[in-house]
């Protein structure tokens, strides 16, 4: 077992040489453990509505400079059958977060309708905040089985100074926990790069990771986004040194946690133009295309410069192909690419009864 200490000094280098055997590492573990397919999660960012107040977010409430939208249902499932029809086998139904009763009763229908009309065969991943147990339950009876629900940052005292008194760290692990309860696929991550957090914090995400024994992770270096509070950090947070961090969480996430699925996040590639490709050769086998409709990607901007806000689906799926090509990959189309930890904790579960 990889102990605290050897995480913290993984996470501290910063010699060129030292980085590359890092990286090297992590990509054996990868490959070892998950292989070198890497399997689309196409998002589709359907709303922007969001009931929370997170500091660093673009799209918190009480941000006035948003136009807010909602895709309407027949958009939503056009988007999805549109990844179906172009073999991405996986889809995320991502949006601010919500859970009044119209919200997940639309949820509900509209996981029952792309399913039917891809005769079962389109993964679904949802991330759209904390829910009841009983709202994880029907949703997962409707046909999800991945879910993503990032934690932002596992320590309590850094998760207060970044969020409004009324959101609930508690309340954000009993969610999580909730959902590994219901059967999901349970994913979740940090923002890397915060101001005040520090290697020994990432270290014990990283330790978080798991003890909770999640499945997947979704995590990027932190932006600034301007029309939030912590725009005041801005002269304080380096995007190059961030991006660096979290390249090597990427790969040191893989090389503790093995075969779990670790996502190459946009965001990377919002500092880097080659950031994804760098986050697959450190660890990472997940890639999110965004296949929302371009008259809506403007308004759904979580940071400041996030790319492809211009390109359609189709433009977007032949330069990740390019991309993917690069970093040595190939892309597992028709597959839904699962968790082979789940998997594993399911057959260890399965043995010992």
């Amino acid at each position: 077992m990889i102990e605290r200490k050897e995480i913290i000094e993984m996470l501290a280098i910063d010699n060129d040489q030292e980085l590359e055997q890092l990286f090297a590492k992590a990509y054996q573990v990868k490959t070892e453990n998950v292989g070198n397919k890497v399997f689309y999660r196409g998002i589709v960012e359907f709303s922007n509505i969001c009931t929370k107040n997170c500091l660093y977010c673009g799209i918190r409430k009480d941000n006035k400079n948003v136009d807010r939208y909602e895709m309407t249902d027949d958009e939503i499932i056009e988007a999805a059958m549109w990844a179906h029809d172009s073999h991405y086998g996986s889809v995320v139904l991502q949006s601010g977060e919500r859970s009044d009763a119209a919200f997940v009763n639309r949820i509900n229908s509209l996981l029952k309708s792309i399913k039917k009309r891809s005769n079962g065969k389109l993964g679904i991943t949802l991330s759209v905040g904390e829910q009841s147990k009983e709202t994880f339950e029907r949703w997962y009876e409707a046909g999800a089985h991945r879910y993503l629900l990032r934690i932002e940052t596992s320590n309590k005292e850094l998760y207060k100074k970044y969020h409004p008194e009324n959101h609930s760290y508690d309340t954000r692990l009993q969610a999580l926990r909730n959902l590994k309860k219901t059967g999901w696929q349970t994913g979740t991550g940090v923002l890397i790069g915060l101001p005040g957090q520090t290697v020994e914090h990432l270290a014990d995400d990283i330790l978080f990771f798991k003890d909770f024994d999640v499945d997947m992770i979704g995590m990027g270096p932190y932006i600034v986004h301007n029309d939030t509070p912590m725009k005041s950090y801005s002269d304080s947070v380096y995007p190059e040194n961030n991006l660096n961090l979290a390249l090597k969480m990427i790969a040191v996430a893989r090389i503790v946690l093995e075969d779990i699925n670790i996502a190459s996040t946009t965001a990377l590639q919002a500092i880097n133009p080659t950031g994804r490709e760098l986050g697959l050769r450190a660890g990472a086998n997940i890639i999110m295309p965004v296949i929302t409709d371009v008259k809506y990607r403007s308004n759904y901007l979580l940071y400041e410069g996030k790319p492809c806000l211009d390109e359609n689906a189709v433009q977007c799926r032949s330069c990740l192909e390019r991309r993917i090509a690069t970093a040595g990959e190939s892309v597992g189309y028709d597959q839904w690419g699962d968790s082979p930890h789940y998997y594993r904790k399911r057959q260890i579960r399965s043995h010992n009864r």
